[in-house]
């Protein structure tokens, strides 16, 4: 899906940010109606996250959005809160996403590098991507060379089927490819489709089969592998 805004205006996102800091350590954010509904224990700012419609790093803003990010983040005195890159992972060895993911490295930052194949022909058909599945196993392990990153995998139902075992053990030797090329991965996110997705032919996966594909993960790789499960 092509965002519908492709310009960012980085002082109104440090104002919106700083104005969203300011409502969730004060309280106000979970007076708001849409919040109110949150668990006490749940209401702490855990990250602040790159994400949204469309890939944060090709933004010719990005590094100055991510020294904007770390400045607030450091004013607010909070630390301990994470600011999260979430990304297909194209884009990690440009040198201006370079330079921001150094930032991100002294500020408690993280990687969550999208990839939900492990051949090429799944990887053309769930992410119809500008670059082949190679190139981004290219940019994960140098990435992650430098830092562990965190992979996030969604596997899905196309037309009533969920990925085969060839494809689940190929998806399994390319994180052992990351391994084998230098990189560390902290752990593997194994997700599906929690909301309604741009096909109709495309549906969640069972609890069980989200729980078999964490299970040949931990299996085939010694990888630290998480669950989270759909909707329905």
């Amino acid at each position: 899906m092509t965002p519908r805004v492709r310009e960012v205006d980085v002082a109104a996102l440090g104002a919106e940010l700083r104005g969203m800091i300011a409502d969730a350590q004060s309280g106000a954010l979970f007076r708001d109606s849409a919040f109110q509904e949150v668990p006490r224990e749940l209401r702490v700012l855990k990250d602040i996250a790159f994400s949204g419609d469309g890939e944060p790093t090709t933004c010719k803003h990005f590094l100055k959005c991510t020294h904007l990010t770390a400045g607030l983040k450091r004013a607010a005195q909070l630390e301990h809160v994470k600011i999260v890159l979430i990304t297909d992972a194209c884009y990690l060895t440009k040198p201006d996403v370079a330079a921001a993911l150094a930032i991100l490295d002294a500020n408690n930052g993280e990687i969550w590098a999208k990839l939900d194949a492990g051949t090429e022909d799944y990887y053309r058909r769930v992410n119809r991507p500008n670059f082949p599945l190679q190139h981004v196993i290219e940019n994960i392990t140098a990435a992650a060379r430098t830092r562990p990153v965190v992979i996030q995998a969604l596997f899905m139902r196309l037309h009533g089927l969920g990925p085969g075992k060839s494809e689940l053990a190929a998806f399994a030797g390319r994180l052992t490819e990351i391994i084998g090329g230098g990189g560390r991965i902290d752990r593997v996110q194994v997700y599906t489709v929690a909301r309604r997705p741009a096909e109709d032919y495309v549906s969640a996966l069972s609890a069980d089969q989200v729980d078999a594909i964490v299970e040949l993960v931990r299996s085939e790789t010694g990888l630290r592998a998480e669950a989270y499960y759909g909707a329905g």
